[in-house]
């Protein structure tokens, strides 16, 4: 039989018309989202109580917000009694207390003195100074590595001695006669380039011996940059495990003729860093910390240069890992005669004075199933030190962060909150007999409260939030779930997240928002009506969880160090079993259509989930993912994998097991990636390819890491998830 024509045209033209693609709803994806981002911004009065105190400590002044507006309080800690700081309501940008109660306000026109119904122009007091942002430790330690030091000179304490570098010579010049003579030359060990570190009695110094290697080289071509039609290419420094790395050892010189002494190799063997070079006041020793390459020490070395002995003073070794980055914490006392320490050596992260003579322990200061997870401030002339604490209160969620004193002479801890939340904003009064702090959780507005250092008792509550307005919305908060892992022992955390429309009597695909990285723990604790990004696929009809599975932090030793080159199993059969507890209780999440997502190590976990449990995931959409722990940077990896790079590495990698790919996946990455290789991405598609396994690619052009947040990449995610796991039903 023949077609006519018109029919063939017909015949041909279906499947092209069934194939279209619903371009260009980028507009009403952002006027969906912005909506429900405006319900969930519903105002929240006194979210955030601001405040000042007194230079003695006596006086509180804090803001509350109110239907009318703001209104300035002041409060006695001494009799809990408040009262308005001022006379009216004026007009004021910002606020400070003086002395004896004073109050002065930044109005429009400048700073003012409120004297009763009178401002008048004045000075004010000058704030508290800023808190630094709390950074992780660079390898470095802040001391500069490498670069051009030569032709630099640096005095010894009492003036008399120069030490300079020239043309790889490290140099002594005495001053008082003016004689020089050298000390050491760089050779095929290294070379000197750092700042002498000298003895308090400028008998001696020590220098960095460095010896740099020539580091890996990653490539990037972006292929659109805004300034020029053609590419540009640039280059990056990339050390990746495996890797030759640049390492360091002191050295001890002496402005005598005594022979200079050098680290002993045997205590540093297999160096990632070698840190913090000091002198203890008797100028004869010399501490500095180890890490060993693949994290299993992190000790404290001492070089006694009088005795000319060299020794491992604190070991904090693991057969596993020690999480340098992450749990270490040392301040040395009174010289050195003690040490404060953490440690997991009991199984739980916790914080121990050491005897800083021998390293052995005077005294565990924290104790229990409970864990450390900061140490605020030290406070030396009293004794004490200030932490933040999580899973000290039973019943509570282990995660929520707490206050505690604890004295560095007795143990005693002293409890400073108590509230079944997470805590935040505190901030201590001069003086220190008091402090503000907040708690809240992510279904409970915030609470600021005023309590006494001494006991940690509750003076006053400044402000409860008030959530009304917000909950008038209907606008569904997330709501925390507990279950048990895969073996019935440890409690699993995580939070739900439903559509703003949800309706009970419906069945809704399930998205899991995963990151399994085990640097920290990643589940929400705190206060936030809209989470990012669980909230923008939320509001497309999807019910979105997280959840942290074994293998992540801040729990006990044994949960974290599941991880340990084991970074595929990511929790997965801990979030599993949570996912079906949840559905147990809460038939709308529909098992059947369970989704992943996530970022960077999320990318890799989401990825993961359609390899290795693909039975249970239907799709997943895996962003900038470091899909082989050999292919990103060096440390993150190391730390967990451990080195040198065993056959765990390829056995964790996504790229090996692509064959197993099950369900629908979309990959995006950004082109220029300097976080994690875009190189791990291609080498996933490459083992797809090779396998005859379909995906959806996604590159995004000149973008950086975590592109796949941007709000197209955003987009194309909720359409994703909606082509392959549909709507509420």
């Amino acid at each position: 039989m023949k077609l006519r024509p018109a029919v063939l045209l017909a015949c041909l033209s279906m499947p092209l018309m069934t194939a279209r693609a619903d371009h260009g709803n980028l507009a009403s994806f952002n006027e969906l989202t912005g909506r429900w981002y405006g319900v969930a911004k519903t105002t929240v009065l006194n979210e955030s109580v601001d405040v000042s105190w007194a230079p003695d400590g006596s006086v509180l002044l804090y803001v509350l917000q109110t239907a009318e507006g703001k209104r300035l309080m002041k409060i006695d800690p001494a009799t809990g009694r408040s009262e308005p700081a001022v006379e009216g309501s004026p007009e004021f940008k910002d606020f400070r207390a003086g002395e004896k109660g004073g109050v002065f306000l930044e109005t429009a026109e400048g700073w003012r003195k409120a004297e009763g119904n009178r401002l008048s122009e004045a000075e004010p007091p000058q704030g508290p100074p800023r808190r630094d942002e709390r950074r992780r430790p660079r390898r470095d330690d802040g001391e500069q590595r490498g670069g051009n030091r030569q032709h630099v000179a640096w005095k010894s304490p009492d003036g008399r001695w120069e030490v300079s570098l020239q043309e790889g010579a490290v140099k002594l010049k005495d001053t008082k006669d003016g004689k020089e003579r050298e000390l050491a030359r760089k050779d095929d060990a290294g070379e000197f380039r750092s700042e002498p570190v000298w003895a308090p009695d400028s008998s001696r110094f020590a220098m960095w011996k460095e010896k740099d290697v020539e580091e890996r080289i990653v490539h990037y071509i972006e292929s659109s940059p805004k300034d020029q039609l053609q590419p540009k290419h640039f280059t990056r420094e990339y050390p990746k495990p495996g890797d030759e790395i640049d390492t360091r050892a002191p050295w001890v010189f002496f402005t005598g003729n005594e022979e200079a002494i050098a680290a002993d190799e045997s205590l540093i063997a297999n160096p990632f860093e070698c840190r913090q070079l000091e002198w203890r006041k008797d100028s004869k020793r010399l501490t500095f910390e180890f890490v060993e390459r693949g994290f299993g020490k992190h000790n404290i070395i001492e070089i006694d240069s009088a005795a000319r002995k060299q020794r491992v003073l604190v070991r904090e070794e693991s057969d596993t890992f020690v999480f340098v980055y992450g749990n270490s914490f040392r301040r040395d006392l009174n010289d050195g005669d003690e040490i404060l320490w953490m440690s997991e050596r009991d199984g739980w992260k916790h914080l121990y004075l050491l005897n800083g003579s021998d390293g052995s322990t005077k005294r565990q200061l924290t104790k229990g199933e409970w864990i450390v997870r900061e140490v605020v401030d030290v406070d030396e002339q009293n004794r004490e030190v200030l932490l933040k604490i999580s899973g000290c209160y039973k019943g509570q969620d282990p995660y929520y962060i707490h206050y505690a004193r604890v004295s560095i002479d007795t143990g005693k801890l002293v409890p400073l909150t108590e509230a079944d939340g997470t805590h935040d904003r505190f901030e201590r009064a001069p003086g220190g007999k008091y402090y503000v702090c907040r708690w809240s959780r992510v279904d409970s507005a915030p609470v600021t409260e005023l309590r006494k250092w001494e006991d940690g008792s509750l003076v006053a509550t400044l402000a409860k939030a008030d959530d009304s307005k917000l909950r008038a919305t209907g606008w569904p908060l997330p709501e925390p779930f507990v279950a048990k892992d895969r073996d019935g022992k440890f409690d699993i955390h995580g939070i739900i997240c439903r559509p703003p429309d949800f309706d009970p009597a419906k069945k809704y695909p399930v998205i899991e928002n995963i990151y399994a990285g085990p640097q920290d723990s990643f589940v929400p604790k705190a206060w936030n009506p809209w989470m990012m990004p669980k909230h923008e696929i939320a509001v497309h009809g999807f019910i979105v969880v997280q959840i942290d599975g074994k293998g992540t932090a801040n729990r006990s030793k044994e949960f974290h160090h599941f991880c340990y080159k084991n970074l595929k199993d990511a929790g997965f059969p801990d979030r599993i079993a949570w996912l079906k507890a949840a559905a147990a209780k809460y038939p709308q999440l529909d098992l059947e259509r369970v989704g992943i997502f996530g970022g960077s190590a999320g990318g890799q976990n989401a990825l993961g989930a359609m390899l290795f449990h693909g039975d249970f995931y239907k799709a997943a959409v895996a962003d900038c993912g470091c899909h082989d722990n050999r292919m990103d940077k060096i440390w993150w990896n190391e730390q967990w994998m451990d080195w040198p790079v065993g056959p765990e590495y390829a056995d964790n990698s996504n790229v090996t097991h692509a064959r197993n790919l099950q369900g629908a996946l979309l990959l995006t990455v950004g082109e220029v990636d300097t976080n994690v290789d875009p190189s791990s991405t291609y080498q996933v598609i490459n083992a797809l390819i090779a396998a005859d396994k379909d995906f959806e690619f996604l590159p995004m052009t000149g973008r950086n890491h975590g592109s796949g947040e941007e709000r197209y990449a955003q987009r194309r995610r909720v359409d994703f998830f909606k082509a392959h796991l549909g709507s509420a039903r």
